[in-house]
């Protein structure tokens, strides 16, 4: 059972979210928060959650700080961006405060639901818009690794294919079923990728790749 919490001011906003994963008996929404400060005040008195819907513009505290400071002190809870926005800004800011996936609002319900399994399996999820937003932010941005020059990094085949689907925003599932294989094998082979380029969120992973020409 995945337990979850919504942060999020819109009331129109929080219900279709709350419809989008009605559907899905394995996720339990355990708790919802109006803004940023709130959901901290709620994981002060019970943090035994997996996973967050991270809303970004919010009254009191908005979900890019309380992503900040929930990284720092719950670094195993996920956290998922949920957003309308796809604003280079927001993006940047959002995984480098430590978002593990960064989707839209207007994502499909079965989307949604695979973005929290992927996320909750170690897998980093952009809606394919933000994925290539991602790709061109890095084209124009210094790199976040040190100056340091990079090392020879080897992929696998295998690898370096799914982390050409990676870098266009799918989910394990959906690359499994491209390459043929199954999201088991997926998840490995992202791991490996992971420890090979040493690389802890999404951005910093097409950074590092990029770094090493692999994409």
């Amino acid at each position: 059972m995945t337990k979850l919490i919504i942060v999020e001011d819109s009331v129109f906003a929080l219900q279709a979210i709350e419809e989008k994963l009605a559907n899905f008996s394995d996720v339990v929404i355990s708790n919802i928060a109006r803004n940023g400060q709130e959901v901290l005040e709620v994981l002060e008195l019970d943090h035994s959650v997996d996973i967050i819907l991270m809303d970004i513009e919010m009254p009191a505290m908005n979900g890019i700080e309380a992503t900040r400071i929930i990284r720092k002190k719950y670094p195993q809870i996920k956290i998922v961006m949920i957003t309308v926005y796809d604003d280079d800004n927001y993006v940047f800011d959002a995984i480098k405060a430590g978002a593990d996936s960064y989707i839209l609002k207007e994502t499909k319900a079965e989307k949604i639901y695979e973005t929290i399994n992927d996320t909750l399996n170690g897998g980093a999820v952009m809606s394919p818009s933000i994925a290539v937003k991602t790709l061109q932010l890095l084209k124009n941005t210094p790199h976040i690794a040190s100056a340091a020059t990079p090392q020879t990094i080897e992929l696998s085949k295998r690898e370096t294919e799914i982390l050409e689907q990676i870098s266009t925003g799918l989910t394990n599932k959906i690359i499994a079923e491209r390459l043929f294989i199954s999201p088991f094998t997926v998840k490995r082979h992202i791991e490996n990728i992971y420890q090979k380029l040493q690389a802890h969120n999404r951005i910093e992973l097409l950074d590092k790749a990029r770094q090493n020409k692999l994409i």
